[in-house]
């Protein structure tokens, strides 16, 4: 028996003796604990100055200004500053014919990602529709053509979102909540109940894991099956290899296998890039897509999530003899309507320690960064990172401290590398 094989029979040796002493989606015991961890006490990009991160690389707002979402709910106005051919500034007013194609889209986004995701695995309601009925339209009496309603499709005044002040809310701290001591562990099961009925699978995830109390409540009230309703949202490419497990606990070590959990909201919301999508990409993507179904590469498989195939899911199984052997890491790709002239955006959704992958996600690869080319496909920039997990390039690096480990003492980062393959990229196998 190889050493290798040694060291990860001890490891799940370890975890099944520690399996007891854990507290369900509280807390992992000591001797788990990894060598090598993030520093995500505080957003890396703004330290904090925003506000909290929650555990994750970058905080919300950082999130949102670094690795934006196609934002094309926004009125067009609202990051416009360019110079225009008549002389415009571009920060007039938009016109009425602008500003009407975007107010029904703006609507639908004020409400919570978790409205439109719980309701799209609940029903076939669309998400303008929920918008409208989460603001009091198309109910009874207001909105409606019955009696004391004022008309069918009547829509509120939407005013448009200024910048400025957002920012400015960004920045002022709020103020405490005038909350009793002991009010949130007080309130009854019923309540507690009644509000998780309106959360979201990530959000429910979470507040399993505040108390024992929300475990069970949780536990009681969400079955296993739509568990692997939400696991099959979220990660589409995953494939067990067993047939009983749990679930609720697959589902959560899926979430906390992840680097960034902003991402895996923006890949479920799919919002459309800005724009019209020209009739080459979507050749050259029905070409790509039929040419990675009928002959994938050797340990790597993508999906699209949408029909116009702007956000892909991919998969890379780790190379044989790299510290990746064995696990399977999920990456996520936005394409956009440039495409093929542009190129994609690619992260990973799985935790791996290496150099040219950041704490977000991030990937270092030249021939997207910098180097582009036409001849470049979805399939050949997954084979680079394939290729990248065997051979790092250490010259410029995402993580210098990984990095330095890496070139200093290449026997500890192998070592730490593939325990964090063992924790965070092998679910069909490690029952965690």
């Amino acid at each position: 028996m190889s050493l290798m094989s040694v060291e990860f029979y001890d490891f799940i040796k370890k975890l099944e003796d520690n399996d007891d002493k854990i507290i369900p989606n509280t807390g992992t015991p000591p001797e788990q604990q990894l060598d090598f961890e993030y520093n995500y006490n505080s957003c890396y990009t703004c330290n904090g100055y925003y506000g909290p991160s929650f555990g994750e690389p970058v905080c919300v707002t950082c999130h949102a200004f670094l690795f934006p979402d196609f934002p094309s709910y926004l009125p067009s106005s609202y990051f416009s500053s360019e110079k225009t051919d008549d002389g415009d500034s571009g920060n007039d007013e938009p016109s009425d014919l602008n500003y009407s194609a975007d107010r029904k889209n703006y609507r639908a986004c004020q409400l919570p990602a978790c409205w439109y995701y719980r309701n799209s695995l609940d029903s076939e309601t669309s998400p303008e529709d929920e918008a409208s009925r989460a603001s009091g339209l198309g109910a009874s009496g207001s909105g409606s053509s019955g009696s004391g309603g004022s008309g069918v499709g009547q829509r509120l005044p939407i005013e448009t979102p200024n910048l400025a002040l957002s920012l400015q809310a960004l920045s002022t701290p709020r103020p405490p909540d005038n909350l009793a001591a002991g009010l949130v562990e007080q309130l009854p099961s019923e309540v507690l109940l009644s509000i998780f009925r309106y959360l979201d699978d990530m959000s429910l995830c979470a507040c399993a894991c505040v108390s024992p109390r929300w475990w069970r409540l949780v536990r009681a009230g969400v079955p296993p099956p739509r568990w692997a309703a939400f696991a099959a949202r979220r990660w589409p490419l995953f494939r067990p290899l067993l047939t009983h497990f749990d679930w609720h606990k697959k589902y959560q070590s899926l979430v906390e296998s992840s680097f960034c959990r902003n991402c895996l909201v923006q890949m479920c919301m799919q919002a459309q890039p800005v724009g019209e999508e020209n009739a080459w990409r979507r050749n050259r993507l029905r070409n790509e897509l039929k040419m990675l179904r009928n002959d994938p590469p050797e340990g790597i498989s993508a999906t699209p999530l949408d029909p116009k195939c702007c956000h892909w899911q991919a998969s890379v199984t780790g190379p044989d003899g790299s510290p990746y052997e064995g696990g399977v890491f999920y990456l996520y790709i936005q394409v956009p309507y440039a495409y093929p002239m542009s190129p994609p955006v690619v992260r990973f959704l799985t935790r791996i320690l290496h150099p040219n992958v950041s704490r977000h996600g991030d990937v270092g690869i030249d021939s997207v960064q910098h180097n582009w080319s036409l001849a470049l496909t979805v399939s050949k920039v997954l084979i680079s990172v394939q290729s990248l997990l065997t051979d790092p390039y250490t010259s410029v690096c995402m993580e210098p401290e990984v990095g330095e480990l890496y070139v200093r003492d290449r026997p500890r980062f192998e070592a730490m590398a593939r325990r964090w393959t063992w924790r965070y990229a092998m679910h069909d196998i490690l029952q965690i």
